[in-house]
This record gives C-alpha cells, structure tokens and sequence, in this order.
C-alpha cells in the first residue's frame, strides 16, 4: 500500500554519523571574510538551515520505503542523498523519453553507480499522448500523470509505502500543473515539507559534496515550446541539439525556445555580452540555421525560469 508521506549510502561523508553532526560539518566556512569570524548573519543563516535540514531527515525516518522519481538534478539528488541518510530501503526511479535530455540520463547513471544506490530506468511515451502533443497550458500535468502513475504501479507491486519527488518551495511560485498530477497519487514533496529553497539546496549539496550542487536546471524539452505549438520529436530533437551546442561553445544556463522558425535563445544575465562577439554571433547563428530554424534571436531580459508561462497569465 502507497503512503501519503514525505522522504545515499554516502559512506565518504555520512556513514554513521547523525544529522545534527552532518548539519553542523555542512556549515563549516560560514565566516566572514575579513576576519574569519562567523558574521550574525551567517549564524542565523547556519540556523535556519540545520532547523531545516534535521526537519527533512525527520520527516524522511519515518517512512519505511520509498520510490524517487530521480532525474538526476540538483533537487532529486539532494533528496536521494538524504534518503540514505535516513536509511529507508530507496528504489530511485529514472523515467526516458524524447523529452528527456540525453546528457541528463547520463548524469543521473553516473550518480547511482558511483553510489550502489538500487535503481531502475522506465520508459514513457508521451508523444503518443495527443493531450501533451498538443501542448496546452496543462501539458505538463499529462506528461506527470503519465510518469506517477507508472511509479505508483512499482511502488505497489514491490511493497514501498511512499511515492516521492523533489520539488522544492521556488516550485511553488511558479505555475505547475504537474503538482496536480503529484496530488492525484499522493505524491510528496519532502524539499518543500521541510521548507527548503533551491539556494538553500545548492549550499546543502555543494557542503555534502555532491557533483550537482552547481548544475544549471534543466526542466524537460517541451518547457521551450509556447502553448499551442504541437511538440514533435523532431523539435525536441532540434531544441536539444541547439542547447547542447551553446554548453559546448562555453555557456552554462541556456534556453532556446522553439516559436517554430525562430530561436529564441536566454542565457544568464552574465553571458549575454559574450552571446554579442561577432565570432560567436555568426558561429551560434549558422549552427542554429543548420538545425532548421530561419531566424535566430537573443532574449535581452536573459534566463528566466517559466519564461513561456507568461502566456497563462492574466
């Protein structure tokens, strides 16, 4: 039976160690850099923090068991980490598609093996879907339904009480059909239980060591397309190719959004002057023609997150 309820073996840091002694190696470097003293506010800071993180591990020792739907992102890696931590039986659970990132695969095997975490990849087919091929404003909730439910069937049939993600309270500013999705199965969000922000994620996992503590977010491919405009697997493709391109060229938080002939490209708020140097101009512009598209264009705002969700609002 599934549980409502909220949720590695990290033996180079945390092998038999508790919470508090963890919480409290996670804040070391948290001084002033003047005099090496801890500043007011960094201790408060520390505070708030070590209150959150032994809330998640509070929350995460009371289960028995519990499926991850593990993308191998910042959020969904912090989480497996504290899984471990709490020392729950954990099955993390990897979904493929064409709307998945090739690279993000590949990352998210790298972390389980390294880990001997128990792991499984599944397959799911959302552009048999005509609701997610369409693309309208609930889109995601589809493509979320479609992935719980596969995860709910495992966590049934192999007896693990708890169905989990990791999405964390900045998710909850933006629009996310997909929350309904995670409401439907009884999903829980343990990041936003214990009230962490994607910040204070990053600090978490850049203390505790993990190789996504710095890694740009990266959102499924149907997220750089605007409502309305049908998804193919052959502009999933396109959009994967262009970004792929624009990392290996030296950038490293990128969109392109797909407005079907045109490119439109957002970078973060620093690398937008190194988006304007004529070599690289002309060398984004005629890769991003080769793949298809006619006109190619920079967002001068830069990356914003939900940037296409502009459209749902009043």
């Amino acid at each position: 039976m599934i549980k409502s309820g909220r949720t590695i073996n990290i033996k180079r840091h945390c092998e038999g160690r508790s919470p508090e002694a963890i919480s409290s190696q996670t804040w070391e470097g948290t001084v002033s850099p003047k005099n090496g003293i801890a500043t007011p506010s960094a201790r408060n800071d520390r505070k708030k923090i070590d209150v959150k993180f032994k809330k998640l591990i509070e929350i995460l020792k009371d289960m028995q068991s519990a499926v991850l739907a593990y993308s191998g992102g910042v959020d969904s890696t912090f989480l497996l980490k504290a899984l471990q931590i709490s020392g729950i039986r954990t099955l993390a659970v990897t979904a493929i598609s064409e709307k998945i990132p090739h690279n993000d695969l590949l990352t998210a095997k790298g972390i389980v093996a390294e880990r001997g975490i128990e792991y499984r990849i599944i397959k799911t087919d959302e552009l048999s879907m005509e609701k997610f091929v369409s693309n309208t404003s609930d889109r995601c909730f589809f493509c979320k339904d479609e992935l719980f439910k596969k995860l709910t069937d495992i966590a049934a049939s192999e007896g693990y009480m708890f169905l989990l993600d990791g999405s964390n309270m900045d998710d909850t500013l933006d629009y996310r059909p997909g929350r309904e999705a995670a409401t439907k199965y009884n999903v829980r969000n343990p990041l936003i239980e214990a009230g962490l922000s994607k910040k204070e994620i990053r600090e978490l996992s850049r203390q505790l060591g993990l190789p996504t503590w710095d890694k740009p977010s990266s959102p499924c491919l149907a997220s750089r397309f605007p409502y309305g405009q049908r998804i193919t697997k052959e502009a999933l493709r396109r959009v994967e190719k262009a970004e792929e391109f624009l990392r290996e060229i030296g950038f490293h938080e990128v969109r392109v959004r797909d407005h079907d002939s045109i490119a439109r490209i957002e970078v973060g708020e620093r690398e937008i002057d190194l988006m304007l140097t004529p070599k690289r101009r002309r060398l984004i512009s005629e890769r991003l023609k080769s793949l298809g598209y006619r006109f190619i264009s920079l967002d001068l705002e830069g990356y914003r997150m939900g940037s296409m969700n502009r459209t749902t609002e009043g």
